[in-house]
């Protein structure tokens, strides 16, 4: 063939758009197997009873199906056929895709063989890679289509339906019942062998190390086959194996093509035909060779290789990985850490495929590897270096290219004993591009794009590879050498995400998911490996990686994926940290317990009694010696771990993790791990919290308030202390939990310690009080319980003292304190309600009396017929214990309030002190609730007020209503709640006249 027809042909433009066509169709026949293998995603109609005639009749006949003389058996198909080609339409188009590429590689495969090309992965490397790719791709596809056990019924029944719906078949349909596997040859060189070194020889080598060389280091790193060296040893293993299958002759026949198919044999048990597809390499290869004569002596290398790989391969990519952890901490250039990217991933593929397909094994050990996160962050920590420095690296590389790439360049050029004028404008073109750039295009932040010089350099191989071309690449080594540095150095310009895409992708975990999992969960139970977990997330990001656009209906499904598992390993990350987190807190707060005032009340005793310690030498049973605050600090041996040592070593490793990277995307969506931690500890100090109040429903036992109070603030100084550390916004967590504790419920539905307290001191104390086992103490200011004979009450003055109710205060808060007053107003309001009932079945004797207030002997002998009198007693009772439990509340809100905001209460008392009576009562109630919300006693108690109101008249006359009021009168009338005068006055008082008393806003309160 002439060079002008090769020209023509276009073979990289070819190469090119047919390599990214393979890829998508092979994702599409992916997409129909594993659509077909599930029953959930099957198209219904292939599982109705109705059609499993006509499944079999196409089965059995196909391709020569007969549709118009089987009505027969093709019924239920004619009833839905609209439906069919509906359903089918996506997958019969998908097997045309896959009949027009077979036949666009045959054609151009042939072109390929007529121009006679040269293929030196060394020199040619994308022309090479290109067309070993296509043969790779190919095969895979043929592959994979033949692992769809329905394609036959598919493509039949969609023909059927096809002809029944427009009167003939598709014309496609001939020939894709007649589609075979095809072959190419295959040819790789010594590149392999070097790249399957062990670790041991990469170790003498001093692989990825410049600082084994400090001469040196200033040197740019450098090679003849820039590509070659971060090519994936996958790719090859696959052209090697596929290769070899179809162009199996020259195993016979040529020693070194038979060396390297054996190296290939024993790297690997299974090779990948697409995400989790895989080949069983040995299997398939010795079910070939088996079938053809003269081939027994493979038929022995095969065996041989598969025993050593499963002997030796376990151990050896062991090694390797364990040489790579080290390896890659002193990366100093770009290529360096691109071959490192490269060597990783090739590391990691290989232990995923194997450990989720060797499932027989009697060293489970070989792939199994409980540091892979190390080698997994360390290759995220390089993709994140590679881009923070990206300007750099375009710097260093556009004065490479501009001040010695194209000077090389146009000396190569000048020497060339021959150059065409098709090559010579395409090389002259290269050195003009290169000359053009300056630092003022990387300071600018300038976009660069090389694509088209990259294209022409491919056209160029594709040129001076054909027989009859006057110019041959492997003649001119050294332009084919500078080409491949100046195409390197250019992808650093303007493909390096493309490059690290290409190198480091590991979006094959979004198809082991299993695996993934199970990597994940040992790592946390590794404490050596808990600082690298966060490389899980992150790679949740690589998924987008693995769509195409020849099939955008699984994007949504990979999408998923990515963002559940993504999800899901920070939640469990989050989970871990906040746990460690709360027992640290637990720890810290028992040491804070031995600080309390009443653990020292031992310590006082044994000194005002020595003598009678000293008589007695050792203690009673059941007094065991109680160790002083401090002691645990206290070691002998600095090797004794205490449990607080390893909580506080995982919860380092932990915050490393956590506090990683502030954020990264993951299918477009931004994912701040921080947001995670601080939502798990927010929940967790919440439940913490309230389990300190060791609240018992049963028992009716709760922790002191002052006891919890000291318990929270060891909580909070410790999560306060880590603020810099978490990565977490420690303040909004702290602020946010305590502000959810002064509600009644937190942000899960859950009770909190405002309702717990509330409860305790409305059920238990104020109860006990109000049935006389409890009395108020004026001068002790507090409750005290009465002894009783039987009966373990506990001490009311531990619960209500002054410095209780400042602790109380403290944690409830404002919105605490106002919850706690409603509910004792609630109550005020119950018992109101029962005085009423009482006034009701005393009216006409109260009516009796009140119109003979005047008349002694008259009244002698009605107030003897009132009934109720120790009810009235006892109701009136309950309500002075619940205002006088809200008044030292209060007052303990008041103090706490001062200590907090100084500078805030002055003008609440001051505002306070401007209500007179002339106020609109509106006014007054609005002044008097900001008061009592900071504690401040107010002559009408607002919140009395507002529970009063909400009681309802009912159906009562007018006379049962004005007895009602003036029985609330006697409550409110005296100016009542937290002033210091008598709590209880008579309506007719001087201090509320009769006239005040219509005044409407009154009327309103009473109402």
């Amino acid at each position: 063939m002439s060079l002008t027809s090769a020209y023509q042909h276009k073979l990289a433009e070819k190469l090119t758009i047919l390599n990214d066509r393979g890829q998508g169709v092979l994702i599409r026949m992916y997409n129909i197997k594993k659509t077909c293998s599930d029953p959930k995603s099957k198209p219904p109609f292939l599982l109705e009873k109705s059609m499993e005639s006509s499944v079999k009749y196409i089965n059995k006949k196909f391709p020569n199906i007969d549709v118009r003389n089987s009505t027969q058996h093709l019924g239920p198909v004619h009833r839905e056929k609209a439906e069919i080609i509906r359903f089918l339409t996506n997958y019969y188009q998908s097997f045309v895709d896959v009949m027009e590429f077979r036949d666009h590689v045959y054609e151009l495969l042939n072109t390929i063989d007529a121009c006679q090309c040269h293929f030196d992965i060394n020199l040619n490397f994308d022309f090479t890679r290109s067309y070993l790719d296509l043969i790779v791709t190919y095969t895979s596809v043929i592959l994979l289509l033949s692992r769809i056990e329905d394609r036959r019924i598919l493509i039949g029944m969609y023909n059927c339906a096809h002809e029944m719906l427009h009167g003939h078949g598709d014309p496609s349909f001939a020939r894709l019942g007649q589609m075979a596997v095809s072959g190419a040859l295959l040819s790789l060189h010594f590149l392999f062998v070097r790249r399957n070194q062990g670790a041991e020889q990469w170790r003498s080598a001093q692989l990825l190390s410049l600082i084994s060389t400090p001469p040196a280091m200033i040197n740019p790193a450098n090679s003849d086959t820039m590509a070659c060296e971060y090519l994936s040893v996958e790719v090859m293993e696959r052209w090697i194996i596929i290769g070899f299958l179809l162009c199996h002759g020259c195993l016979n026949s040529n020693s070194q093509c038979q060396k390297l198919w054996k190296l290939c044999l024993q790297g690997s048990l299974y090779i990948t035909l697409i995400r989790e597809d895989v080949l069983q390499v040995h299997k398939v290869t010795e079910d070939l060779f088996s079938s053809l004569k003269g081939y027994g002596k493979r038929v022995a290398d095969i065996k041989e290789s598969k025993e050593h790989v499963i002997a030796n391969s376990g151990q050896f990519h062991c090694q390797r990985r364990q040489f790579l952890r080290m390896a890659v901490k002193e990366l100093e250039s770009a290529l360096f850490a691109f071959m490192a990217l490269s060597f990783i991933r090739d590391e990691v593929t290989w232990l995923v495929r194997h450990t989720e397909n060797v499932t027989k094994t009697k060293t489970p050990e070989d792939y199994a590897d409980s540091s892979i996160a190390e080698l997994l962050f360390l290759l995220e920590e390089i993709r994140s270096l590679v881009r923070r420095h990206i300007k750099v690296i375009q710097q260093y590389h556009l004065q490479y290219l501009a001040r010695f790439d194209a000077l090389v360049l146009s000396d190569i050029i000048q020497n060339l004993s021959v150059c065409p004028e098709e090559e010579s404008i395409i090389m002259s073109a290269f050195v003009s591009t290169l000359s053009s750039l300056n630092l003022k295009q990387v300071d600018n932040g300038e976009k660069f794009e090389f694509s088209g010089l990259r294209l022409d350099w491919f056209r160029l191989q594709a040129y001076t590879s054909v027989a009859k071309a006057s110019l041959h690449l492997h003649e001119n080594a050294d332009l084919a050498k500078v080409m491949n540095l100046i195409v390197f150095h250019s992808r650093m310009l303007d493909s390096v995400e493309k490059l690290l895409v290409e190198t480091s992708d590991l979006s094959t975990f979004c198809f082991h998911l299993r695996i993934f999992e199970k990597m994940f969960a040992m790592t946390l139970e590794e404490p050596t490996m808990l600082r690298y977990a966060i490389a899980f997330p992150l790679i949740c990001a690589h998924f987008v990686h693995c769509t195409h656009e020849m099939c955008p209906e699984e994007y949504t499904h990979l999408k998923n994926h990515g963002l559940h598992h993504c999800n899901s390993f920070l939640e469990e990350l989050a989970k871990q940290t906040s746990n460690c987190v709360l027992e640290i807190c637990a720890e810290q707060r028992n040491l804070s317990e031995q600080l309390l005032p009443k653990h020292c009340a031992t310590t006082i005793s044994k000194a005002k009694n020595k003598k009678t310690m000293k008589q007695r030498q050792t203690p009673r049973k059941g007094e065991p010696e109680r160790d002083k605050p401090g002691a645990e600090s206290h070691r002998k041996n600095r090797s004794i771990v205490t449990n607080m040592d390893k909580l506080h070593l995982n919860l380092t490793e932990l915050a490393l993790t956590m506090n990683h990277v502030f954020s990264f995307s993951v299918f477009g969506h931004t994912i701040f791990p921080s947001e995670y931690l601080s939502s798990h500890l927010e929940a967790r100090l919440n439940r913490a919290i309230v389990w300190l109040a060791g609240y018992n429903a049963t028992t009716q036992e709760i922790v002191r308030p002052s006891e919890l109070l000291a318990g929270v603030k060891a909580y909070i100084g410790f999560i306060q202390s880590l603020a810099q550390f978490l990565g977490a916004d420690a303040s909004r967590v702290i602020r946010n939990a305590l502000l959810q504790q002064t509600q009644p419920l937190d942000s899960c539905g859950e009770q909190t310690i405002t309702t717990l307290y509330t409860n305790w001191y409305l059920e238990s104390l104020l109860r006990q009080a109000s049935s006389g086992t409890i009395i108020l103490s004026p001068a002790m200011q507090a409750f005290v319980s009465l002894p009783r004979e039987g009966e373990q009450n506990f001490s009311a003055e531990e619960f209500s003292d002054i410095s209780e109710m400042r602790a109380l205060a403290e944690l409830l808060g404002p919105y605490g304190m106002k919850f706690l007053s409603e509910n004792l107003m609630w109550h005020v309001t119950s018992q109101i309600v029962e005085l009423k009932k009482l006034v009701v079945e005393n009216m006409d004797i109260l009516v009796q009396i009140r119109s003979n207030f005047s008349k002694p002997e008259l009244m002698a002998s009605l107030l003897p017929q009132l009934t109720g009198a120790e009810n009235v007693l006892k109701r009136m009772t309950i309500i002075g214990v619940i205002l006088s439990f809200r008044a030292m509340a209060q007052e303990g809100l008041r103090e706490v309030f001062s200590s907090h905001c100084p500078f805030l209460m002055g003008p609440i008392e001051c505002l306070k002190e401007f209500v007179t009576p002339d106020t609109d009562i509106e006014v007054t109630l609005s002044i008097f609730e900001l008061a009592s919300a900071a504690g401040v006693g107010c002559d009408i108690d607002p919140a009395l007020v507002a529970a009063i109101a909400n009681l309802k008249a009912g159906k009562t006359g007018e006379r049962e209503q004005d007895l009602g009021k003036e029985g609330l009168g006697l409550i409110l009338g005296g100016r009542m709640s937290m002033s210091k005068k008598p709590l209880f006055k008579i309506m007719d008082s001087e201090e509320i006249s009769w006239e005040r008393r219509k005044d409407p806003n009154l009327q309103k309160i009473l109402t």
